[in-house]
Protein backbone atom coordinates (compact mmCIF):
# COMPACT_ATOMS: atom_id res chain seq x y z
CA UNK A 1 0.00 0.00 0.00
CA UNK A 2 1.14 3.55 -0.72
CA UNK A 3 -0.14 6.85 0.90
CA UNK A 4 -0.18 10.17 -0.44
CA UNK A 5 -0.76 12.45 2.04
CA UNK A 6 -2.12 15.84 1.30
CA UNK A 7 -1.53 18.75 4.79
CA UNK A 8 -1.85 21.69 3.63
CA UNK A 9 0.32 24.62 6.01
CA UNK A 10 1.73 21.61 8.45
CA UNK A 11 4.41 24.47 9.58
CA UNK A 12 3.45 27.56 11.16
CA UNK A 13 4.64 30.28 8.80
CA UNK A 14 5.93 32.64 11.42
CA UNK A 15 9.22 30.59 12.58
CA UNK A 16 9.81 33.24 15.14
CA UNK A 17 6.81 32.53 16.74
CA UNK A 18 7.65 30.76 19.91
CA UNK A 19 4.42 31.04 21.92
CA UNK A 20 2.78 28.85 19.07
CA UNK A 21 5.88 26.65 17.95
CA UNK A 22 7.95 26.28 21.42
CA UNK A 23 7.06 22.85 23.09
CA UNK A 24 4.87 22.04 20.76
CA UNK A 25 5.90 17.97 20.99
CA UNK A 26 4.78 15.88 17.52
CA UNK A 27 7.16 12.95 18.21
CA UNK A 28 5.54 10.70 15.21
CA UNK A 29 5.95 13.50 12.86
CA UNK A 30 9.25 14.70 14.00
CA UNK A 31 10.39 10.96 13.00
CA UNK A 32 8.45 10.81 10.09
CA UNK A 33 9.95 13.89 8.72
CA UNK A 34 13.24 13.63 9.89
CA UNK A 35 13.48 9.96 8.18
CA UNK A 36 12.75 10.94 4.96
CA UNK A 37 13.73 12.66 1.42
CA UNK A 38 12.30 16.13 1.77
CA UNK A 39 11.79 18.42 -1.93
CA UNK A 40 10.71 22.01 -1.72
CA UNK A 41 9.14 23.55 -4.98
CA UNK A 42 7.45 27.07 -5.48
CA UNK A 43 4.62 27.80 -3.44
CA UNK A 44 1.03 25.74 -4.27
CA UNK A 45 -2.38 26.45 -3.10
CA UNK A 46 -4.14 23.48 -1.52
CA UNK A 47 -6.79 23.56 -5.06
CA UNK A 48 -3.34 23.15 -7.12
CA UNK A 49 -1.82 20.21 -5.18
CA UNK A 50 -4.87 18.39 -5.48
CA UNK A 51 -5.30 19.51 -9.23
CA UNK A 52 -1.56 18.40 -10.01
CA UNK A 53 -2.03 14.81 -8.13
CA UNK A 54 -4.43 14.46 -10.82
CA UNK A 55 -2.50 15.74 -13.33
CA UNK A 56 -5.13 18.59 -14.56
CA UNK A 57 -2.11 20.85 -14.97
CA UNK A 58 -2.61 24.42 -15.17
CA UNK A 59 -6.16 26.48 -14.92
CA UNK A 60 -7.76 23.21 -13.96
CA UNK A 61 -11.32 23.61 -13.77
CA UNK A 62 -11.88 23.50 -9.69
CA UNK A 63 -15.35 24.82 -9.89
CA UNK A 64 -16.79 22.16 -12.11
CA UNK A 65 -14.72 19.58 -10.23
CA UNK A 66 -15.68 20.35 -6.79
CA UNK A 67 -19.79 20.35 -7.88
CA UNK A 68 -18.45 17.01 -9.04
CA UNK A 69 -17.42 16.20 -5.68
CA UNK A 70 -20.57 17.17 -4.02
CA UNK A 71 -23.00 14.95 -2.18
CA UNK A 72 -25.79 16.58 -3.46
CA UNK A 73 -26.57 19.40 -6.10
CA UNK A 74 -26.58 19.51 -10.23
CA UNK A 75 -24.59 17.20 -12.19
CA UNK A 76 -21.60 19.34 -13.77
CA UNK A 77 -22.57 18.19 -16.88
CA UNK A 78 -20.64 19.99 -19.87
CA UNK A 79 -21.14 23.72 -18.43
CA UNK A 80 -18.43 25.92 -17.52
CA UNK A 81 -19.19 26.51 -13.91
CA UNK A 82 -17.61 29.28 -11.47
CA UNK A 83 -17.43 29.06 -7.20
CA UNK A 84 -19.27 31.88 -6.53
CA UNK A 85 -18.56 31.54 -2.63
CA UNK A 86 -20.19 34.00 -0.02
CA UNK A 87 -17.41 36.26 1.50
CA UNK A 88 -17.41 39.66 3.48
CA UNK A 89 -14.89 42.68 2.33
CA UNK A 90 -14.20 45.08 5.19
CA UNK A 91 -11.96 48.33 4.47
CA UNK A 92 -9.20 48.35 7.06
CA UNK A 93 -6.65 50.87 7.27
CA UNK A 94 -7.22 51.46 3.27
CA UNK A 95 -7.05 48.00 2.23
CA UNK A 96 -9.90 45.71 1.79
CA UNK A 97 -9.46 42.47 4.01
CA UNK A 98 -11.56 39.37 3.09
CA UNK A 99 -13.45 37.12 5.35
CA UNK A 100 -14.53 34.10 3.93
CA UNK A 101 -17.73 31.75 5.33
CA UNK A 102 -16.16 30.38 7.92
CA UNK A 103 -16.10 33.23 9.70
CA UNK A 104 -19.39 34.57 8.85
CA UNK A 105 -22.12 31.49 10.76
CA UNK A 106 -24.29 31.55 7.43
CA UNK A 107 -27.47 29.56 7.83
CA UNK A 108 -28.04 27.65 4.77
CA UNK A 109 -32.10 28.88 4.24
CA UNK A 110 -30.07 32.45 4.39
CA UNK A 111 -28.03 31.38 1.95
CA UNK A 112 -30.74 30.07 -0.40
CA UNK A 113 -33.14 33.13 -0.08
CA UNK A 114 -29.61 35.29 -1.40
CA UNK A 115 -29.03 32.58 -3.92
CA UNK A 116 -32.99 32.90 -4.80
CA UNK A 117 -32.88 36.50 -5.49
CA UNK A 118 -29.72 36.41 -7.59
CA UNK A 119 -31.09 34.02 -9.85
CA UNK A 120 -34.31 36.40 -10.24
CA UNK A 121 -32.23 39.23 -10.94
CA UNK A 122 -30.02 37.91 -13.67
CA UNK A 123 -31.92 35.60 -15.62
CA UNK A 124 -29.69 35.74 -18.46
CA UNK A 125 -26.21 35.11 -16.78
CA UNK A 126 -26.93 31.46 -16.16
CA UNK A 127 -28.10 29.65 -12.49
CA UNK A 128 -26.52 30.09 -8.95
CA UNK A 129 -27.04 27.45 -7.20
CA UNK A 130 -26.15 26.27 -3.10
CA UNK A 131 -24.03 23.06 -2.32
CA UNK A 132 -23.87 24.23 1.25
CA UNK A 133 -23.88 27.51 3.28
CA UNK A 134 -20.41 28.08 1.91
CA UNK A 135 -19.90 26.53 -1.28
CA UNK A 136 -21.73 28.69 -3.90
CA UNK A 137 -21.89 27.81 -7.55
CA UNK A 138 -22.90 30.05 -10.86
CA UNK A 139 -23.65 27.61 -13.59
CA UNK A 140 -22.85 29.88 -16.77
CA UNK A 141 -25.53 29.82 -19.50
CA UNK A 142 -24.71 27.85 -22.42
CA UNK A 143 -22.83 30.20 -25.04
CA UNK A 144 -21.08 32.24 -21.96
CA UNK A 145 -16.86 31.81 -22.64
CA UNK A 146 -14.38 33.24 -20.03
CA UNK A 147 -11.10 32.92 -21.71
CA UNK A 148 -8.07 32.41 -19.59
CA UNK A 149 -9.57 33.16 -16.52
CA UNK A 150 -6.81 33.73 -13.70
CA UNK A 151 -8.27 34.14 -9.90
CA UNK A 152 -7.20 33.05 -6.61
CA UNK A 153 -8.43 29.98 -5.32
CA UNK A 154 -10.49 31.45 -2.05
CA UNK A 155 -8.12 29.59 0.22
CA UNK A 156 -5.46 31.38 -0.69
CA UNK A 157 -7.09 34.64 -0.13
CA UNK A 158 -9.06 34.44 3.12
CA UNK A 159 -8.39 36.65 5.72
CA UNK A 160 -5.68 38.96 3.50
CA UNK A 161 -6.33 41.90 1.60
CA UNK A 162 -7.12 41.89 -2.08
CA UNK A 163 -6.84 43.92 -5.21
CA UNK A 164 -8.69 43.01 -7.35
CA UNK A 165 -11.82 40.24 -7.62
CA UNK A 166 -11.68 39.52 -11.29
CA UNK A 167 -9.68 39.65 -13.75
CA UNK A 168 -9.16 42.67 -16.12
CA UNK A 169 -9.85 40.74 -19.63
CA UNK A 170 -12.56 41.68 -22.30
CA UNK A 171 -14.00 37.66 -21.70
CA UNK A 172 -14.76 38.79 -17.95
CA UNK A 173 -15.82 42.05 -18.54
CA UNK A 174 -19.45 41.05 -18.65
CA UNK A 175 -18.76 39.09 -15.26
CA UNK A 176 -17.12 42.17 -13.79
CA UNK A 177 -20.89 44.18 -14.41
CA UNK A 178 -22.62 41.14 -12.88
CA UNK A 179 -20.27 41.37 -9.81
CA UNK A 180 -20.66 44.61 -9.40
CA UNK A 181 -24.94 44.79 -9.69
CA UNK A 182 -24.59 41.32 -7.46
CA UNK A 183 -22.79 43.18 -4.76
CA UNK A 184 -25.73 45.55 -4.62
CA UNK A 185 -28.71 43.22 -5.03
CA UNK A 186 -26.63 41.88 -1.75
CA UNK A 187 -26.24 45.13 0.37
CA UNK A 188 -30.46 45.61 -0.32
CA UNK A 189 -31.05 41.73 0.46
CA UNK A 190 -33.60 41.48 3.63
CA UNK A 191 -30.66 38.31 4.98
CA UNK A 192 -28.29 41.06 5.48
CA UNK A 193 -30.10 44.04 6.78
CA UNK A 194 -31.12 41.40 9.31
CA UNK A 195 -27.59 40.66 9.70
CA UNK A 196 -26.36 43.97 10.15
CA UNK A 197 -29.04 45.13 12.82
CA UNK A 198 -27.80 42.00 14.54
CA UNK A 199 -24.43 43.56 14.68
CA UNK A 200 -23.58 40.46 12.07
CA UNK A 201 -21.46 40.47 9.59
CA UNK A 202 -22.76 40.80 6.41
CA UNK A 203 -22.59 38.84 3.07
CA UNK A 204 -21.43 41.86 0.83
CA UNK A 205 -19.53 40.11 -2.01
CA UNK A 206 -19.00 36.78 -3.75
CA UNK A 207 -15.34 35.61 -5.06
CA UNK A 208 -16.21 34.27 -8.45
CA UNK A 209 -12.79 31.72 -9.13
CA UNK A 210 -12.17 28.01 -10.98
CA UNK A 211 -13.92 29.12 -13.89
CA UNK A 212 -14.14 25.67 -16.36
CA UNK A 213 -15.41 22.78 -17.83
CA UNK A 214 -14.98 19.13 -15.75
CA UNK A 215 -12.11 18.11 -17.19
CA UNK A 216 -11.38 14.52 -17.81
CA UNK A 217 -8.62 13.28 -15.19
CA UNK A 218 -5.93 10.54 -15.77
CA UNK A 219 -7.16 7.50 -14.60
CA UNK A 220 -5.14 5.27 -12.36
CA UNK A 221 -3.31 7.40 -10.53
CA UNK A 222 -5.23 6.08 -6.90
CA UNK A 223 -7.23 3.64 -6.31
CA UNK A 224 -8.68 5.29 -3.56
CA UNK A 225 -9.31 8.75 -2.53
CA UNK A 226 -10.05 9.35 1.56
CA UNK A 227 -11.32 13.12 1.82
CA UNK A 228 -14.26 15.31 2.73
CA UNK A 229 -12.95 18.03 0.76
CA UNK A 230 -15.24 17.89 -2.15
CA UNK A 231 -12.88 19.33 -4.93
CA UNK A 232 -10.69 16.14 -3.97
CA UNK A 233 -13.86 14.01 -4.10
CA UNK A 234 -14.94 15.50 -7.42
CA UNK A 235 -11.71 14.90 -9.00
CA UNK A 236 -11.48 11.23 -7.36
CA UNK A 237 -14.42 10.54 -9.39
CA UNK A 238 -13.77 12.06 -12.72
CA UNK A 239 -10.41 9.81 -12.46
CA UNK A 240 -12.67 6.79 -11.30
CA UNK A 241 -11.01 6.25 -8.01
CA UNK A 242 -12.98 4.91 -5.55
CA UNK A 243 -13.83 8.12 -3.49
CA UNK A 244 -14.27 7.55 0.35
CA UNK A 245 -14.92 10.01 3.56
CA UNK A 246 -12.28 10.67 5.44
CA UNK A 247 -11.74 7.90 8.53
CA UNK A 248 -10.75 9.19 12.18
CA UNK A 249 -7.29 8.87 11.11
CA UNK A 250 -4.14 5.86 9.90
CA UNK A 251 -5.67 2.70 12.46
CA UNK A 252 -9.55 3.33 10.77
CA UNK A 253 -8.47 3.99 6.99
CA UNK A 254 -5.72 0.85 7.28
CA UNK A 255 -8.26 -1.34 8.80
CA UNK A 256 -11.11 -0.22 5.87
CA UNK A 257 -8.58 -0.37 2.86
CA UNK A 258 -7.66 -3.09 0.89
CA UNK A 259 -3.66 -4.49 1.12
CA UNK A 260 -2.28 -2.57 -1.64
CA UNK A 261 -3.27 0.04 -3.87
CA UNK A 262 -2.58 3.79 -4.48
CA UNK A 263 -4.42 6.29 -1.57
CA UNK A 264 -4.86 9.81 -1.76
CA UNK A 265 -5.53 11.57 1.78
CA UNK A 266 -6.56 14.49 2.15
CA UNK A 267 -6.26 16.47 5.69
CA UNK A 268 -6.90 19.95 5.46
CA UNK A 269 -7.76 21.56 9.37
CA UNK A 270 -4.86 23.22 9.70
CA UNK A 271 -5.15 25.73 7.30
CA UNK A 272 -7.91 27.71 9.02
CA UNK A 273 -5.62 28.21 11.86
CA UNK A 274 -3.22 29.88 9.54
CA UNK A 275 -5.44 31.24 7.38
CA UNK A 276 -6.75 33.29 10.34
CA UNK A 277 -3.53 33.25 12.41
CA UNK A 278 -4.71 31.37 15.52
CA UNK A 279 -2.14 29.56 17.04
CA UNK A 280 -3.74 28.12 19.84
CA UNK A 281 -5.81 26.24 17.39
CA UNK A 282 -2.68 25.48 15.07
CA UNK A 283 -1.47 23.74 18.27
CA UNK A 284 -4.57 21.98 19.07
CA UNK A 285 -5.44 20.84 15.88
CA UNK A 286 -1.81 19.91 14.81
CA UNK A 287 -1.41 17.09 18.19
CA UNK A 288 -4.77 15.71 16.80
CA UNK A 289 -3.57 15.22 13.68
CA UNK A 290 -0.14 13.55 15.50
CA UNK A 291 -2.37 11.22 17.34
CA UNK A 292 -4.53 10.33 15.22
CA UNK A 293 -2.63 10.39 11.70
CA UNK A 294 1.09 10.39 11.91
CA UNK A 295 2.36 8.88 14.72
CA UNK A 296 0.52 5.86 13.56
CA UNK A 297 1.60 6.29 10.26
CA UNK A 298 5.13 6.24 11.14
CA UNK A 299 4.58 3.26 13.12
CA UNK A 300 3.06 1.79 9.98
CA UNK A 301 6.10 2.38 7.89
CA UNK A 302 8.34 1.00 10.18
CA UNK A 303 6.50 -2.12 10.57
CA UNK A 304 6.14 -2.89 6.92
CA UNK A 305 2.28 -2.22 7.10
CA UNK A 306 2.59 0.63 4.40
CA UNK A 307 5.35 0.02 1.93
CA UNK A 308 5.43 3.71 0.95
CA UNK A 309 4.24 7.33 1.97
CA UNK A 310 4.56 10.88 0.15
CA UNK A 311 3.89 13.47 2.58
CA UNK A 312 2.90 16.94 0.48
CA UNK A 313 2.16 20.38 2.30
CA UNK A 314 1.39 23.25 0.63
CA UNK A 315 3.34 26.29 2.94
CA UNK A 316 4.11 29.45 3.25
CA UNK A 317 7.90 27.87 2.86
CA UNK A 318 6.66 26.48 -0.65
CA UNK A 319 5.55 23.22 -1.53
CA UNK A 320 7.44 20.71 0.46
CA UNK A 321 7.06 17.22 0.07
CA UNK A 322 8.50 14.41 2.01
CA UNK A 323 8.60 10.57 0.57
CA UNK A 324 9.54 7.66 2.82
CA UNK A 325 9.72 3.89 3.22
CA UNK A 326 10.42 0.93 5.54
CA UNK A 327 14.24 1.06 5.27
CA UNK A 328 14.55 4.72 5.33
CA UNK A 329 12.33 4.78 9.41
CA UNK A 330 15.43 2.48 10.73
CA UNK A 331 17.95 5.14 9.77
CA UNK A 332 18.10 5.92 13.66
CA UNK A 333 20.88 8.05 13.13
CA UNK A 334 18.79 10.76 11.57
CA UNK A 335 17.82 12.75 14.70
CA UNK A 336 14.15 14.42 14.73
CA UNK A 337 14.09 18.16 14.64
CA UNK A 338 11.08 20.21 16.59
CA UNK A 339 8.89 21.99 14.19
CA UNK A 340 10.83 25.13 15.60
CA UNK A 341 13.93 23.83 14.06
CA UNK A 342 12.24 22.88 11.25
CA UNK A 343 10.29 26.23 10.64
CA UNK A 344 13.64 28.61 11.20
CA UNK A 345 15.17 25.95 8.69
CA UNK A 346 12.89 26.62 6.59
CA UNK A 347 12.65 30.11 6.56
CA UNK A 348 16.54 30.50 6.03
CA UNK A 349 16.74 28.48 2.99
CA UNK A 350 13.74 30.84 1.70
CA UNK A 351 15.68 34.19 2.53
Amino acid sequence: MQITLVVPELVWPEPDDRETLADLAVPGLATLLARSRMQRSPPQSLEAAVGDAFALGENAAYAACRVHGEESGPAAGSAVWLCADPIHLRLHQERLILADAATLEIDVNEAQAIVDALNRHFPDAGRFHVASSDRWYLELAAGRELGRFEVLPLSTVAGRSVVRQLPETAEARWLRRLLNEAQMVLHEHPVNRQRDDAGRATINSLWLWGAGRLPTASADLFTDVWSDLALARGCGRAAGSRVRSLPDGTSALLAQAARGGQHLVVLDGLQPCVQYEDGAAYRAALRTLEGRWFAPLQQALASGRLRRLRLQAPTAYGMLWWESDARAQWKLWRRPQTLLAIARDLAAATA
